[in-house]
């Protein structure tokens, strides 16, 4: 049922005009190869953290993921959200293309996501499931990572094609949660990003997450509105060191 409504969503978006403005390819151009999306699920695997940026003002965007990098990320990802978010994405592949792997958040629809593959995506994220986007992505070999909240959403997405499972919001048990859930359907992938912080990122990566998803924790609000790009140069250093100690 979830699939075949799906395929009615996604056979009427794929008509639909681009929302954020951005010149689309023409059709079949977003195909991907398999080999392409193992890639990113192997990036995945290797370096487990992903810094997820969004800041009010779009020249925020560029330096606070920059300290994320030079702190120690390897895998980004800007949102939707972030004025500007597209030409960053764009920006930060082109020099940093082949080091740094990028993706791009809050997709919430297919024109979203052809915007967000033309400005150079590697692999897409959503605050929700979304089934026509999935479906969408699954048949282009794109890496999807959706928003779920409950074990029956996660099984849904990877149903429905997506091979990681965002959780958010954060689950009540944390690391516990995402432990009990990984023992009962080791399918799933499970990409916890809302509760997990400096301290606790090596607890949920020893509990059975795939990966994690620093936001507020890496990216303060106070320091972004400051410009204070050490202090998110710091943050990213002490994660990623609990990340490697936890997969030591």
């Amino acid at each position: 049922m979830l699939f075949r409504s799906a395929m009615s969503a996604l056979r009427r978006a794929l008509a639909m005009p681009s929302s954020r403005g951005m010149k689309t390819l023409a059709s079949g151009a977003y195909k991907k190869t398999p080999e392409s999306a193992q890639k990113v699920m192997d990036t995945f695997a290797k370096y487990k953290a992903c810094a997820v940026l969004r800041t009010p003002k779009a020249e925020q965007c560029a330096p606070a993921m920059q300290a994320a990098i030079d702190g120690g990320f390897d895998i980004v990802e800007f949102t939707l959200t972030t004025p500007g978010c597209l030409d960053q994405v764009a920006n930060f592949r082109k020099k940093l293309d082949g080091k740094v792997m990028v993706g791009c958040g809050t997709v919430m629809d297919i024109p979203d996501a052809k915007a967000a593959m033309d400005a150079g995506a590697e692999f897409l994220v959503a605050p929700c499931l979304v089934p026509e986007v999935v479906t969408w992505c699954a048949l282009n070999n794109i890496v999807i990572i959706p928003g779920c909240q409950t074990p029956s959403e996660a099984y849904e997405a990877y149903r429905a094609g997506a091979p990681v499972q965002k959780i958010f919001p954060g689950v009540a048990g944390g690391a516990a949660w995402v432990k009990a859930v990984s023992a009962a359907m080791p399918m799933l992938k499970l990409n916890p990003t809302s509760g997990v912080d400096l301290d606790n990122a090596g607890d949920f990566l020893k509990n059975g997450a795939n990966s994690i998803g620093l936001v507020a924790p890496l990216f303060p609000a106070d320091a972004v509105a400051a410009g204070n790009w050490d202090v998110i140069n710091a943050n990213a250093v002490k994660v990623i060191g609990n990340v490697k100690a936890a997969l030591a």
